[in-house]
């Protein structure tokens, strides 16, 4: 049985975190914003609100985190606004450890093509690439965050989310967001950032003041316009706990849509640290056994 996000019930944010990096839109070319351009914090609340109240709940939402590790099977079904309709199926295992959240992930298309990912979240984040062919995993370098994974609409960038760790960052204040009472969040990009993708000027986060998820996140460009917009859809119980269920990203230059399902989950596992090295990615890895993964 699947709830809706107004559903009261305590949601696991990490799943949400990692569901919402596996979506993207389009790969479009995006006009150039005027140099230094910053958007302005749209305070959502009478007065400015407490900057060290914000700093403090950022603080907290970046250490929370689903106890043990964790599996999870999606689909991924790209909906562009014109054009035929494509659907890719991936796993995902997850846990974290001391250096930070850890996520190995494999995407498979409509064509048999596959790809692999490690990615490390926090203050120091890292991604690692292999695919068929490759003796070695490639670590990806900045530029390479924006660039489109072969055969399909994603970039490392969208995968790792990295927003959620910038330093610099204004507190917008308590407001609803998509029916729900939310903490906002106006993240800006740090110069190597601007340096890659000239025309990312920010970041718009929503954090559910109740259950400490993320509802939604809005990457901002030239003149705050929406480039892509990522919303919660749906949650589901599964053994015993709301996971996030579905995920939609929104192009907001194209129309096209991503939808994300998730139609497998095996919650409190133990997985060796060594699935989470980067020599590992070359290695196929089994689910979880004994009836540990649930599937719906």
């Amino acid at each position: 049985m699947s709830a809706s996000l107004r559903t009261p019930a305590a949601c696991l944010w990490r799943a949400f975190f990692l569901a919402a990096c596996v979506l993207s839109g389009p790969l479009v070319v995006r006009a150039q914003p005027a140099k230094n351009y910053r958007p302005m914090p749209n305070y959502v609340q009478l007065g400015k609100p407490d900057q060290a109240e914000g700093r403090r709940l950022m603080s907290d939402f970046r250490h929370l985190g689903i106890s043990g590790d964790y599996y999870l099977e999606f689909r991924l079904r790209m909906m562009p606004h014109r054009g035929q309709e494509s659907v890719f199926t991936g796993r995902l295992w997850g846990g974290r450890r001391p250096e930070g959240a850890y996520t190995r992930l494999e995407l498979s298309g409509p064509d048999g093509s596959q790809v692999r990912l490690l990615i490390l979240n926090g203050p120091n984040p890292q991604i690692w690439r292999w695919r068929p062919g490759l003796l070695e995993p490639e670590h990806l370098g900045l530029r390479d965050l924006f660039q489109a994974i072969p055969g399909t609409v994603l970039t490392p960038f969208d995968l790792q989310m990295p927003y959620l760790y910038w330093n610099d960052y204004t507190f917008e204040g308590l407001a609803k967001v998509r029916g729900r009472p939310a903490y906002n969040f106006l993240m800006y990009p740090p110069p190597d950032v601007e340096k890659a993708d000239p025309a990312l000027r920010g970041v718009r986060v929503s954090i559910d003041s109740e259950y400490k998820a993320m509802v939604e996140s809005t990457l901002i460009g030239a003149d705050d316009a929406p480039l892509k917009r990522l919303s919660l859809q749906e949650l589901k119980k599964v053994q015993g706990q709301w996971i996030v269920q579905m995920v939609e990203v929104r192009d907001e230059a194209t129309r096209s849509k991503t939808r994300f399902s998730v139609t497998g989950a095996a919650l409190g596992q133990s997985f060796a640290d060594g699935l989470f090295s980067p020599g590992a990615l070359a290695r196929d890895i089994a689910p979880p056994s004994g009836g540990a993964v649930d599937r719906f």
